[in-house]
Order: structure tokens, then C-alpha cells, then sequence
């Protein structure tokens, strides 16, 4: 099982932090090696890249699409409206799916900057 972070709006537009479970079955994947655990598909839309310097910070925002970020370099620290804080390090991933509400901020806390891969899902 895996574990991740999802980010969203409640109906009285607060944002909060959810940890969402992947499951896993045994599926044969390729011919040529033997089965391999996958997760459901999810399907996407497009792919980006994001980079941001450090000391990047944020006013209060909303995604304007529902988007998994993968940290690949660095460090952010994303606070939501119920005002808890969680902080996203290499391999770390989140699912944004605040799209309407307060939003949340974000900024950097790696001396290095960041970099993420943005997946927008549809």
C-alpha cells in the first residue's frame, strides 16, 4: 500500500489536508518478467515540469485544475485554510484539488529551490 497526500475544498470552501490510500493487485503485466503490483489508472490530461527558486512564496490560491505534484528536487511547505501546514520533500506527492474555496499557500523551504512534476488529471 502507498500513501499520499490529497489537498481539497469542503462545500463551505475551508481547505484541507486528506491521506489517501493506493491499493495494489498482482497483474501480469509483461510477457517477459513475472507479475508486477499496479494501481488503478487515473487519467491525465497533460504533464509540465515547475521550477521555483528558493525563497518562492505564495499568497492565498486555488489550483485552477486538479493536479498531482511529484517533488522531484527540494522542499515546499503548503499551508491550508484550517490552518495545518505539511511540508513535501523529495518523492513526496499531493493531490490538489482545490479548485474553488480560500485555497492555500505555498513556499519553498529547501536552500536550493524546488522541482516538481505537475500531472494535470482530468
Amino acid at each position: 500500500m502507498f500513501t499520499f497526500t490529497r489537498l481539497y475544498s469542503d462545500l463551505s470552501g475551508e481547505s484541507h489536508f486528506d491521506d489517501v490510500q493506493v491499493n495494489f493487485a498482482s497483474v501480469d503485466y509483461l510477457d517477459a518478467g513475472p507479475p508486477l503490483n499496479l494501481s488503478a489508472i487515473t487519467n491525465a490530461g497533460s504533464m509540465r515540469f515547475m521550477e521555483a527558486p528558493a525563497g518562492w512564496t505564495s499568497d492565498w490560491h486555488t489550483s485552477s485544475v486538479r493536479t498531482l505534484f511529484i517533488c522531484l528536487i527540494g522542499e515546499w511547505e503548503v499551508t491550508v485554510s484550517d490552518g495545518e501546514s505539511r511540508r513535501f520533500a523529495i518523492g513526496s506527492v499531493i493531490l490538489v484539488e482545490n479548485t474553488s474555496g480560500r485555497g492555500h499557500s505555498s513556499r519553498i523551504t529547501s536552500v536550493d529551490g524546488s522541482l516538481a512534476a505537475m500531472i494535470q488529471l482530468e
